[in-house]
Formats: C-alpha cells, sequence, structure tokens
C-alpha cells in the first residue's frame, strides 16, 4: 500500500499541469473551427467569422488536412503549399487566424494521434466554441473531422488525457456546420446567423481561394476554367459572387423559421444571406441567453 501511495505521487509530479493556458485570457470569445480541407471553414462560416473578429473576438480556422489531391490538373507538395498559402490569405482579408494540418487529403482517420492532435488544438486556443462538420457528411475527411471533433469534446477536460497541453477548466460548446443529408437525421440549425452586412467580406476569403473556387478543385476541368472565367479577376469575383448568393441564399430561405425565431418575424423575413450552426449534445449544453452571448449579433 505504501509503495502504491509512493508511485501515485510521483506519477501526479510528473504530469504536473501549468495553472493557464496557452492562450491570454483577455475576456474576448475564443472560437476555433476544424474543415476537413483548406477551403471547408472559410466556406460554412466566413460571414459570422467576420462579424466575431469585428468585436475583437478571436477566431481560428483549421484545415485538417492540407488538400494535396484536391485538385484536377496538380497534387502532393506543390498543391498543399498553394492551398496553404489560399486560406492564410482568406485568413489576413477576414481577421481570422489559420491553420493547416500535415496530414494528406482523402487519409485522414480517427486515430489516437489525431484526437490528440485535436485536443491540443482546442486546449491550446482555449475555446469557448467548436465547430466542425457533422459525422454523416458526404465525404470521408468531413466525417471523420467531425468524429475527431466529437471523440474530443469530452477528453479536452481530462487531465491525463495529453497531459503536456493543459486541460480546459469549462468544456467548449460543440457546434455543427450544417449539410443536405437527412440519414441518420437532417441538420437542425439551433443558431441561424444573418450575414448580408458582411456577404462582401466572406466573398473577399471566398476570393482568395482560387484553386477551389476558380479552378473547380478536384473535379475541375478546362471548362470550368472558361465558366467561371478564371483568368479574369473581375469577371470570376462577379461569378463566385453569384454562386455565393445562391448558396447562402438557400440558407436563409430553408431556415426562415429559425431566423424569425432569432431576429424577429419583419428583420427574420428580410434577411437575404444566413449562416447556420447546430448544437452537438456533447460539450456543455448552453440555453438561448448563453448561446446569445456566444453569438453577440442579436438584438434584444
Amino acid at each position: 500500500m505504501k509503495r502504491l501511495a509512493i508511485l501515485f505521487l510521483l506519477t501526479a509530479a510528473t504530469f504536473s499541469f501549468p495553472s493557464t493556458s496557452n492562450a491570454e485570457d483577455d475576456g474576448k470569445l475564443r472560437i476555433i473551427a476544424f474543415g476537413a480541407h483548406p477551403d471547408d471553414c472559410e466556406f460554412q462560416m466566413a460571414g459570422t467569422a467576420v462579424k466575431w473578429t469585428q468585436l475583437g473576438h478571436h477566431v481560428k480556422l483549421v484545415s485538417v488536412t492540407n488538400g494535396d489531391i484536391g485538385h484536377w490538373q496538380m497534387a502532393g507538395g506543390p498543391l498543399a503549399q498553394r492551398r496553404t498559402a489560399e486560406v492564410h490569405e482568406a485568413a489576413r482579408r477576414i481577421g481570422t487566424t489559420a491553420e493547416v494540418l500535415d496530414i494528406h487529403d482523402g487519409e485522414l482517420l480517427p486515430t489516437l494521434d489525431n484526437r490528440q492532435k485535436i485536443t491540443r488544438l482546442i486546449r491550446e486556443w482555449n475555446a469557448d466554441i467548436v465547430i466542425a462538420h457533422r459525422p454523416n457528411d458526404y465525404h470521408p475527411d468531413h466525417r471523420y473531422t467531425g468524429v475527431l471533433v466529437q471523440d474530443s469534446a469530452y477528453m479536452v477536460a481530462v487531465p491525463y488525457f495529453c497531459p503536456d497541453t493543459p486541460p480546459l477548466k469549462q468544456n467548449p460548446v460543440f457546434m455543427y456546420f450544417p449539410d443536405g443529408f437527412q440519414k441518420p437525421n437532417p441538420f437542425k440549425p439551433d443558431v441561424i446567423v444573418a450575414i448580408d452586412d458582411v456577404f462582401e467580406k466572406k466573398m473577399d476569403a471566398v476570393d482568395a481561394l482560387v484553386s477551389q473556387v476558380y479552378e473547380g478543385g478536384a473535379l475541375g476541368s478546362e471548362e470550368t476554367l472558361r465558366q467561371r472565367h478564371a483568368d479574369n479577376p473581375i469577371a470570376r469575383r462577379e461569378w463566385a459572387t453569384q454562386s455565393w448568393q445562391r448558396r447562402q441564399g438557400g440558407i436563409a430561405d430553408k431556415h426562415r423559421e429559425a431566423l424569425i425565431s432569432w431576429y424577429g418575424e419583419e428583420a427574420g423575413k428580410a434577411v437575404k444571406y444566413a449562416e447556420a450552426f447546430e448544437l452537438c449534445e456533447y460539450g456543455r449544453q448552453p440555453n438561448r441567453e448563453e448561446l446569445k452571448k456566444l453569438f453577440p449579433f442579436f438584438d434584444d
């Protein structure tokens, strides 16, 4: 018994924890999002990210794979470098932080090592909100990103998991990006954000992702270049704007009742473009008033 007590004390001494995380607490919100590829976060939430950053909050967009097969004309290291540069340029334009993990595109697996990577990133950012794909998305990298983030939802507060990184004192709120898949259950927004006022800023981020937006990514072709006016910066921006008006307008129309719930009938009906988020059942479960503090864009 005495030997066990000594062993416990030695173990505790070996794995002592710093009192604070690596992120400075300045009273502002800290949001971290995980997209499978260098474009997913920007496509899904750049507008809401801008609204947070304009209020001085901190937003980090993580690409879990490096996107190195996400183009029809090039691949490997040069493409990974190109796509990393694109998301860093997008981040510069909208005031966020970007990071791309060195995991091959199309090869992401829900391993212990990757779970540890995600857990450490959430802890290091001292996150209040964590956002990712739902785990029933169409792409295996999307699905496994969702699974890895879900698997971290409890572990971020467990002291002896990744003991080299301080555990969070409070579990963050975990949320999902929207998708159109119905099985086993459809996406249902718990928060929906009007982005009419920052739509052009979102387009600044989208416009930076040239390899995906204008060249078509993995499924593009020479015809894609012509259709999207890839060699003409003005014409291609007009094409992208029309495309994303349909995309964000579709979210607003599909979830009009949610918009009315959050903004009131008159304002909710007038919203043209929106981004939506669903609560994960894991992690902290905020009530509506807490959600308003985490998404501080709604008039009382």
